[in-house]
């Protein structure tokens, strides 16, 4: 039995921080073509960082910058990450493990697989230099150059990590599925939306989906929404940044005169109906099915509440607040185990690319 020491990073589209999540992973044989295949893990210590305000104004003004200020950030927040580590293992209650590796997600600037381009900041080189640990980072990349979407990449830890359930539901800056049955995709945008709406009302975010209550749905505005063409599109599929500035905000800024907690209340049946007819669509069994939600929208009560009475025979999961935090760190995390040992880390079925492939850039100091 091989155990393994690994500081998972992820820094979501809707800009709340940069989750940090310390994995000890305990492996024999693995063979992730293998259903049998079981990884051991437990989160041993896990923090989020705020992003300072400048950073927050820095990435989302990004897509627009110039090439110079984008090789900047990059190598910036690739020494602000570092740093960030650094703290947090200074910071830990026990004596740190005495070998440990780091697996960044990076922050994704550009996702456009159809070009063949996906893009997270973040420098690797530059988050090794400065917590003094190798780190696994750029895990999509290769990925996409084989003709796969380089998203979603946390099929494979619900497969390994939470294969007990039907369906694991990831509800961060969008909303993804996967099935047990290895069928996963985007489904919509969520808390890249929900936020920045909740944010005209001096919000974060819409704590509890309490914001969104208040409102009435905009009739015209749920099937103009629901009619986009993305979800007409079969699996495999991801969504980025630029569909969501392209293509969803311009039909939601046409109801721009109604109340913003209208537009709260519309987009949050928008995001429920369509997981309900993801989860409808490609249900195997009459049976109930066991869903995990996780990630941020986990904590929308009112979100999750839509998706309950939209989602017949469903049963839904919320597990412990760790797991709805930190479970895309951790699963990051194990991405990097994965590298390390060079198993497959994205798997074709998934992504739609030529072939499965062990994606990462391993950095030594």
């Amino acid at each position: 039995m091989a155990i393994y020491h690994i500081i998972g990073l992820m820094s979501g589209t809707s800009l709340d921080g940069l989750d940090i999540a310390l994995c000890r992973f305990e492996t024999s044989q693995v063979n992730v073509q293998s259903p049998e295949t079981g990884i051991c893990f437990s989160l041993l210590h896990a923090a989020t960082v705020p992003y300072p305000d400048e950073w927050q104004h820095r990435l989302a003004r990004l897509p627009q910058a110039s090439a110079l200020d984008y090789a900047l950030a990059d190598v910036e927040l690739g020494k602000w990450m570092g740093l960030q580590v650094a703290n947090f293992v200074s910071q830990l209650p026990f004596e740190p493990p005495h070998e440990m590796v780091v697996a960044s997600h990076g922050h994704t600037i550009f996702h456009q697989p159809q070009s063949g381009l996906t893009a997270q900041i973040g420098k690797g080189d530059c988050i090794a230099a400065a917590c003094g640990l190798p780190v696994v980072c750029d895990f999509r990349s290769l990925d996409v150059a084989l003709g796969g979407q380089g998203a979603p990449l946390v099929p494979i830890g619900d497969q390994l990590l939470f294969g007990n359930y039907d369906a694991c539901l990831n509800l961060g800056g969008f909303s993804n599925i996967s099935f047990r049955c290895g069928l996963a995709f985007d489904i919509s945008p969520c808390n890249i939306v929900l936020n920045s709406l909740a944010y005209q009302l001096g919000y974060d975010y819409d704590p509890d989906g309490s914001l969104a209550k208040q409102g009435q749905i905009i009739d015209p505005l749920l099937p103009a929404l629901n009619k986009l063409p993305f979800y007409r599109q079969a699996a495999p599929k991801s969504l980025g940044r630029e569909w969501v500035d392209q293509l969803f905000m311009p039909v939601v800024q046409q109801f721009s005169t109604y109340d913003t907690h209208s537009l709260l209340r519309t987009v949050t049946e928008h995001i429920a109906t369509q997981i309900a007819h993801a989860i409808s669509t490609h249900r195997t069994t009459p049976q109930p099915i066991q869903l995990l939600a996780t990630g941020g929208g986990a904590l929308n009560q009112f979100l999750i509440e839509r998706i309950k009475s939209l989602s017949a025979s469903t049963h839904v999961t919320i597990p412990d607040t760790n797991v709805i935090n930190y479970k895309e760190a951790i699963i990051f995390a194990l991405l990097g185990l994965l590298r390390l040992i060079g198993q497959p880390n994205c798997l074709k079925r998934v992504t739609g690319a030529q072939t499965d492939c062990c994606g990462g850039h391993l950095i030594s100091r």
